[in-house]
């Protein structure tokens, strides 16, 4: 059961009405975690600003989700891996390269580094060593990519407790970040 209650997109609030028409507009809905955050205007503004200037970033829209569905799998966040995988399917992220990721799987390259870095930031921390930083250097980023990555993770770090704090109903296709035993 939801624990914080997911707010009625039918309200008189004036402040609301344009925060989710604007939602609507750029989405086509508005989904139950934004829904659900809008208990707080201002932590829903906060993430809606931080969405923008990220998405304005040098990571292309694939490998924004792919650090998103690390982050989600790390986190074991299942409304994040099935809202993500939802977006990843839109900006045309390959269906066998998200169950991978989510399944704690490592890809190859560019995008490889990036989830493995984003691995690295949720579980240690921040907490890197010189040899994690290099090894994202050496896929053929920069500093200003590690920094751009350091925001994506702690946006989606936010989503990822957020979502567990408020026990978010899952308004995607439902993907599981770990497999029942």
């Amino acid at each position: 059961m939801q624990r914080i209650e997911a707010l009625s997109l039918e309200t008189s609030n004036d402040e609301l009405n344009e925060l989710f028409g604007a939602i609507r507009q750029k989405m086509g809905g508005v989904p139950n975690i934004l829904r659900t955050m809008a208990q707080s205007p201002a932590a829903l503004k906060a993430y809606l600003g931080f969405s923008a200037a990220i998405e304005t970033g040098r990571f292309t829209g694939q490998q924004r989700e792919l650090a998103a569905l690390a982050a989600a799998s790390e986190n074991s966040c299942d409304y994040c891996a099935s809202a993500h995988t939802a977006v990843g399917q839109m900006v045309g992220l390959d269906q066998a390269d998200m169950q991978q990721v989510v399944a704690g799987g490592d890809l190859a390259g560019k995008d490889g580094a990036i989830v493995a870095l984003t691995r690295k930031i949720v579980n240690q921390r921040g907490v890197l060593s010189d040899a994690d930083i290099q090894a994202f250097r050496d896929a053929g980023f920069d500093d200003g990519h590690l920094v751009e990555l350091v925001a994506l993770s702690a946006h989606n770090i936010f989503t990822n407790y957020f979502n567990h704090i408020a026990a978010t109903e899952i308004d995607f296709p439902v993907v599981p970040t770990k497999v029942a035993a």
